[in-house]
């Protein structure tokens, strides 16, 4: 990697982490009106309308295969973490959540090694071993610092980086020759009416809208969410991935926790020796994973 690009990776690794690292406390303030399954659908819905006048300007760049790369690579990387997400924070602080969000690049790591022949180092193993370890201490940690019962809602966010992992290797090896802003416009549009079918015609969306005292700003933080947290910041991770590595990528939640914490603390949240032996733990893990 160039100086030149090696700074501009450096930069927009920095405002990902920055825009993605706010996204847990704007899904806590949806989560007070909405169910997850609401907030999921519409943060991709209204992600895909803010990004629909690029999809279509784009979609004349598309060859043959290309509809359905990107098609999983939007389930994969929006649609279904989505819905993890909003439903893992019903049971989970959003510091928390967003420090368990670390495990993406340890999954970039096996997901690479495992369907896209990359290899696998001995500080990688360690870093793995080290990771989940510590993803478990956050599972097993308590509202009062204590160590209890397995919250097995924490297994809800180990799986979304685990498709984050596997969506960074899959559009680095296997989505070629189409720019970032194809990638993320055209994979919204095509995960759009699943998002848009669901919002409407299976949950209590527009009866809450109209009903319910706080909705309207509820809804306005996940529109926020959508435009911010997933429509801009997966056209900068696009980006960032074609002049980079998928672990460098997915390294943006190095930085990502000290956001998610700091909105959590100001919140009201609380963190105990239990989280922060879990997060040191993960954090030390992917350091060592992304070893030269």
């Amino acid at each position: 990697m160039s100086e030149n690009k090696k700074g501009t990776a450096v930069f927009l690794l920095i405002l990902l982490a920055l825009i993605w690292g706010t996204s847990f406390i704007l899904i806590k303030q949806g989560l007070k009106v909405f169910s997850p399954a609401e907030v999921g659908s519409l943060r991709v819905a209204a992600a895909s309308i803010f990004l629909l006048p690029f999809a279509l300007l784009r979609w004349r760049e598309l060859k043959q295969g290309d509809h359905l790369k990107l098609f999983l690579s939007g389930m994969m990387g929006i649609f279904i973490p989505a819905f993890l997400f909003a439903l893992a924070q019903t049971r989970l602080q959003s510091s928390v959540t967003g420090i368990l969000n670390t495990l993406s690049p340890i999954w970039a790591v096996v997901m690479g090694v495992l369907f896209f022949h990359q290899r696998f180092r001995g500080f990688a193993i360690l870093g793995l071993l080290i990771s989940f370890g510590g993803a478990i201490i956050l599972a097993l940690a308590r509202a009062d610092g204590a160590i209890g019962g397995f919250n097995g809602y924490a297994l809800l966010v180990v799986l979304a980086c685990a498709l984050y992992g596997t969506n960074v290797n899959y559009l680095k090896y296997k989505v070629e020759g189409l720019g970032s802003l194809t990638v993320t416009s055209v994979s919204l549009l095509l995960i759009w009416p699943f998002a848009l079918v669901y919002l409407f015609g299976f949950t209590d969306f527009t009866s809450k809208l109209v009903e319910q005292p706080g909705a309207w700003q509820a809804a306005g933080f996940i529109v926020i969410l959508a435009l911010m947290s997933t429509a801009v910041a997966n056209l900068i991770f696009n980006k960032l991935l074609q002049i980079s590595s998928p672990l460098f990528a997915a390294s943006v939640t190095y930085v990502m926790p000290i956001v998610s914490v700091m909105w959590g603390v100001l919140d009201g949240e609380k963190l105990f020796l239990g989280h922060f032996i879990g997060m040191a733990a993960i954090l030390g893990g992917v350091y060592l994973a992304n070893r030269k």
